[in-house]
């Protein structure tokens, strides 16, 4: 599942490619075509994103709200856009540009209300501007009183929005914290660095469309090991990488399934009852 910095990447390629320009719509696969009537002719007002919630703005009509889950695809082109496949569940053109939307978990048209809705079940997105409703210390209030994982939480959406399983594995390593320690034993001094962390390492997701977690001193270069082969792509320091030597102290990196995804540490870097 695509994980919040692709989201917001995406939210930005579409105020790019369509913000104030009308815009036709349509579904080649049928399931959304009554929206669809709805928001052609119209131009998009904005695009914003929340955690792997996109919405898209269209004036005086209402958000269509998307989110891929597990296998839905957008694909971004340059007009003229190719003949569209009955797959295709949402197709935006303009004068200069196409979107298709393949395969999403959810696909509609919703009101300034519905989105506000969705917007209150979320937990702060390291992404959006931080201010009243996207507060890290309402993340902190919820961990805090946690006895659930600290891995467990980052994946929670109502908690942090946006994280997936690459940046909770990854953030984790970088601060040295046992995946399995109870959200209420992390010290806020831990969470406000595991936040700001998550803040400049998918700011860098979205700039660069990729995952790289790794700092300088350990990239492939510094290091002069190869560089990682992987169809995610970008250097990082455990996801993945059960089995193989940690980038740092040599030892063995480990895998495990927790909540019914795979979680990867490294147990020296990230000792147990590990506390600043």
């Amino acid at each position: 599942m695509p994980e919040g910095h692709t989201i917001h990447r995406l939210a930005a390629d579409h105020r790019d490619r369509f913000q104030g320009r009308k815009t036709t719509a349509s579904s080649p696969q049928g399931k959304f075509s009554d929206s669809a009537a709805l928001v052609t002719g119209r131009p998009l007002d904005t695009a914003e994103a929340h955690g792997k919630h996109l919405f898209l703005g269209f004036q005086d009509t209402g958000w269509i709200h998307i989110h891929l889950g597990l296998f839905g695809k957008v694909t971004l082109g340059g007009a003229p856009a190719p003949p569209p496949t009955d797959t295709v569940r949402l197709r935006l053109t303009n004068d200069t540009a196409y979107m298709d939307l393949r395969g999403p978990t959810t696909c509609a048209l919703i009101t300034d209300e519905g989105k506000q809705a969705i917007h209150a079940r979320l937990g702060p997105d390291p992404l959006r501007p931080r201010g009243e409703g996207n507060d890290p210390e309402t993340a902190w209030r919820r961990i805090s009183r946690s006895r659930t994982t600290i891995a467990a939480l980052l994946l929670d959406q109502k908690v942090v929005a946006g994280v997936g399983n690459v940046y909770r594995a990854e953030v984790l390593f970088r601060h040295g914290i046992d995946p399995y320690t109870p959200g209420k034993d992390l010290t806020y001094a831990q969470w406000t660095a595991i936040w700001a962390d998550l803040v400049d390492l998918m700011r860098e997701g979205v700039r660069h469309n990729r995952i790289d977690t790794v700092r300088p001193e350990h990239t492939p270069e510094a290091m002069g090991r190869p560089p990682r082969v992987d169809d995610h792509g970008g250097e990082v320091y455990v996801y993945r990488r059960a089995r193989q030597a940690c980038h740092i102290c040599g030892g063995e990196i480990r895998t495990a399934d927790l909540a019914a995804r795979n979680l990867f540490w490294c147990p020296t870097c990230q000792p147990r009852g590990n506390r600043p």
